[in-house]
């Protein structure tokens, strides 16, 4: 085995985890992957002596995805509002060992939420250290601060998603409240609607730049319910879907992906709906698992 082989070999082993810090810093598994593979493309055309090729290689990956999250960030064209991230979708009862490397330690949508709403710096600092035990000395030269200044980001990032909210564990338990809802809204039951919302519950929905409204948020049950009866009434195929790990939705209209639904359930009720029908970011995602 010559030194290239060698060396493709160990990035192979460590690709999983690449990814999944990508993941977490770009709430995009396409973007994740075009990151990680710049990695490899960068470490294939390194002549110097990588002494740590796990520090070496999350430090490239770090800093591809924060120039992505910059460009995304100072493009004119993106709307205002929350930006949905594109979801990892599987069908229910299944496991694929790639999506639960991927979000293990609960990537929740949620959670992927509010780490949109962070600055670049702050996004980094907190997952790299928070999640994947980088210390703040190799994170400073990525984000061009000191130790002390990126584990301040860290922290002010960590107040800011200890407001994500948590699932309930229970994955049936989660369905159940959600076909109650999206019965309740096809049905105009607005009692019933009550019944599984939470009175704080959020939506988020992003339909893409060109769409009118482009990206809202919605809070409170009055709001999100009539939501819920508009889109009920557009005449779209649900189907079940396991999206990053909780129970959620994927609609079809006239057979093709109209949107991706996450829903956050804790206490027996609905706290959150994450929905992405941006038909661009739709065309990235494997839907297939979900269709008849």
């Amino acid at each position: 085995m010559d030194e290239r082989e060698w060396l493709a070999e160990r990035f192979e082993e460590r690709r999983t985890r690449l990814k999944a810090v990508a993941y977490r810093m770009l709430g995009s598994v396409s973007e994740a992957d075009d990151a990680v593979q710049e990695a490899w493309l960068r470490l294939n055309r390194t002549d110097e002596e990588i002494r740590n090729l796990d520090a070496w290689l999350t430090t490239v990956v770090a800093r591809v995805c924060l120039n992505t999250l910059r460009s995304r960030r100072s493009r004119r064209e993106e709307p205002l509002g929350p930006r949905v991230p594109e979801p990892i979708v599987g069908a229910e009862g299944g496991t694929e060992p790639e999506h639960e490397a991927l979000l293990a330690d609960s990537v929740g949508l949620a959670l992927l939420v509010v780490l949109e709403r962070l600055s670049s710096a702050e996004r980094l600092a907190f997952v790299l250290h928070d999640v994947f035990a980088v210390p703040f000395d190799e994170i400073a030269p990525i984000i061009d601060r000191s130790p002390d200044a990126a584990r301040q980001l860290a922290s002010r990032a960590r107040r800011r998603v200890r407001g994500a909210p948590v699932p309930d564990a229970a994955l049936e338990a989660q369905r159940e409240v959600v076909d109650a809802f999206l019965a309740a809204a096809r049905e105009g039951d607005f009692e019933r609607l009550v019944s599984v919302l939470d009175p704080e519950v959020v939506l988020h929905a992003d339909l893409g730049p060109s769409a009118p409204g482009g990206r809202f948020e919605l809070h409170g049950i009055e709001a999100v319910a009539a939501q819920a009866r508009t889109y009920s009434r557009v005449g779209l195929v649900i189907r079940p879907a396991l999206v990053n790990g909780a129970a959620g939705i994927v609609t079809f209209r006239d057979g093709e992906p109209f949107s991706v639904g996450a829903f956050t359930v804790r206490g027996g009720r609905i706290v959150e709906i994450d929905f992405l029908a941006d038909p661009e970011r739709l065309r990235h995602l494997d839907l297939t698992v979900v269709q008849d």
